[in-house]
C-alpha cells in the first residue's frame, strides 16, 4: 500500500524553527496513521518550506551558507530517514556561483536518506497581486531552472513542480509523457491568486494528465505580511479532491492505487492527433 500525505505549514524565517514543525509533523503523522510493513509513505511539504516570511535576498543569504553537506539537505535527509519515508522537501534555496542567484528546489529523498532527485523550479513569479504586496519578482534573486523532472520509484514514476509552474500545462503534458502518475506540487500561493485559481489549476493538471496530484501549501500571514492560501489538497486522476486541508498547520493524506490511474487511462485515451499527418 502507498499513502500520500501533503503537509501544510505557515513557514517562519527560521529554520531551526521551520525543521521542528516538520518534525512535529511527521511524528503526529507516523503516530496517528498505524503502517502496516508493507506501507510505502510519500510525504510533500510546501514551497520555502525551511525559511518563508523574509526578504528575498535573505533565501540568497541562507543558499551561500548552506553550500556545505552539513546544510539544509543533510537536515532534510535526516528527517527522511528518520520518519522513513519518501519526502518530497518542498522547495530550499541552493546556490548557484555562476549567477550569484540561487535555484528554487525541490529535493526528493528517500526512506534511507538518500537525494534521489532535484527539481530547479522553472516558471518563477514575476507578477502584479492585487494584495498587501502588490509586486512579486522572483527573478530578481532566483535562477530559473530548465529541466523537466521525473523520479521513477518502486511504485509509481512521480513527476516535480512547483507552485507557479501549475499555469503552464505543458510542463505537466511533458511530465506525464515521462512516465508520471504522480505529480507533486509544493506551493506558496497568495491568498487573493489561490482563492480565484488554486483548486481550479490543480484539478485541471489532474484531468489532464490522468494523475494523481499532491499539492502542499503555505497558509496564512507570515512573518512578513504575506498571507497564503493553504489548501492543501490529494486530487485523484479523475479530478476528484480526495482530501483537502483549508486552514491552519496539518496534513492531508490518501491512498495511491495505481488500478487507478490505469482504469482511467485505458478507458478515456488521452493521446493527441495534432502535428500528426
Amino acid at each position: 500500500m502507498v499513502k500520500l500525505t501533503a503537509i501544510q505549514m505557515c513557514s517562519v524565517p527560521d529554520v531551526d524553527a521551520n525543521l521542528a514543525e516538520i518534525s512535529r509533523q511527521l511524528l503526529l503523522l507516523t503516530e496517528s496513521q498505524e503502517q502496516a510493513a508493507d506501507t510505502t509513505h510519500l510525504v510533500v511539504l510546501p514551497e520555502c518550506c525551511l525559511f518563508f516570511g523574509g526578504k528575498d535576498s535573505e533565501q540568497l543569504t541562507l543558499a551561500k551558507a548552506n553550500m556545505a553537506e552539513s546544510g539544509l539537505i543533510a537536515s532534510l535527509s535526516d528527517l527522511a530517514k528518520r520518519f522513513n519515508v519518501y519526502l518530497v522537501a518542498g522547495t530550499i534555496p541552493i546556490y548557484c556561483q555562476e549567477t550569484d542567484k540561487f535555484t528554487n528546489s525541490s529535493c526528493v529523498f528517500s526512506p534511507t536518506g538518500e537525494l534521489l532527485a532535484q527539481y530547479d523550479k522553472i516558471h518563477l513569479f514575476d507578477v502584479e497581486v492585487e494584495d498587501s504586496e502588490k509586486s512579486y519578482l522572483e527573478s530578481r534573486f532566483t535562477k530559473a531552472g530548465t529541466s523537466v523532472e521525473v523520479l521513477e520509484t518502486e511504485f509509481a514514476t512521480i513527476g516535480l513542480s512547483v507552485c507557479f509552474d501549475v499555469r503552464f500545462p505543458i510542463l505537466y503534458q511533458e511530465l506525464a509523457a515521462k512516465g508520471a502518475r504522480i505529480i507533486t506540487v509544493p506551493a506558496a500561493f497568495t491568498r487573493v491568486t489561490g482563492k480565484a485559481h488554486w483548486q481550479t489549476l490543480l484539478q485541471a493538471r489532474a484531468i489532464e494528465n490522468q494523475a494523481y496530484i499532491i499539492a502542499a501549501a503555505q497558509e496564512g500571514v507570515h512573518a512578513n505580511g504575506r498571507e497564503t492560501w493553504g489548501h492543501s489538497m490529494i486530487i485523484s486522476p479523475w479530478g476528484e479532491v480526495l482530501a483537502c486541508l483549508e486552514e491552519g498547520e496539518g496534513q492531508v493524506s490518501s491512498i495511491y492505487r495505481e488500478e487507478e490511474v490505469e482504469r482511467i487511462r485505458q478507458r478515456m485515451p488521452l493521446k493527441s492527433k495534432l502535428g500528426k499527418a
